[in-house]
């Protein structure tokens, strides 16, 4: 049955929880292992990429090994994984005021299902979509297509809540509007050169905010 409320595509890393420096030393950590130096300070602007074009961007090619490695130095962290303070409270807020809150994320299922436990908004969050719901990761399109195609939405009603410039320029392909946070570790002067229609220091400055943001007035406040 076709979605008639409004949406909101919440992405995960670095917006809902804080893992985006965690992947920067894993991606680190991985590119030693395979006999490439590649400076963190490299690194951490491109997390929010897909770790396929992350990977080619940083030495050039492809490297299934690389992707592995980061996957076996990110797990060392996953028990440390946080929620922003007052995530779920942005997420409740939002189902609350009658959004459908689809969480938009490059993480496989298996990464997905910690986030989820790290958020706890499980009565919040009605759908999903991840890694294995796409073919190419951000900047390209695909995870918020899919979102849209999957859930039935409307995308003159939807908004996304990310914290990169891959988000934006990935959901900019499909007409949709981004709202950042600048947990990712992107600046506020990148965000806005890609075309965010708002950024906040984080979730809980949103939601402080939320009755004059964009996504207080896509849901009527």
């Amino acid at each position: 049955m076709p979605a008639n409320r409004p949406s909101i595509l919440v992405d995960v890393d670095g917006t809902l929880v804080d893992t985006n420096y965690f992947h920067a030393v894993a991606w680190w950590r991985a590119f030693q292992d395979i006999g490439e130096d590649v400076a963190m300070s490299r690194i951490h602007p491109l997390i929010g990429m897909g770790s396929d074009q992350l990977v080619h961007r940083l030495i050039g090619r492809e490297s299934e090994e690389a992707s592995d490695a980061h996957s076996r130095h990110y797990e060392l962290f996953k028990k440390e994984i946080k929620a922003f303070p007052r995530a779920a409270e942005l997420l409740t807020e939002l189902a609350r005021r009658g959004a459908r809150v689809v969480l938009a994320t490059s993480s496989d299922e298996e990464d997905l299902e910690r986030l989820r436990e790290a958020i706890g908004a499980e009565h919040a969050i009605e759908d999903a979509v991840s890694k294995g719901d796409v073919e190419h990761s951000k900047p390209s399109p695909d995870i918020f297509e899919a979102a849209l195609k999957k859930f039935d939405l409307e995308s003159g009603r939807t908004l996304v809540v990310g914290d990169t410039p891959w988000d934006v320029e990935a959901a900019g392909k499909l007409g949709l509007k981004v709202v950042c946070v600048l947990t990712g570790g992107s600046t506020r002067e990148q965000l806005e050169e890609a075309g965010a229609i708002a950024v906040y220091e984080d979730v809980a400055e949103l939601l402080a905010h939320l009755d004059e943001s964009p996504l207080g007035k896509l849901l009527g406040n």
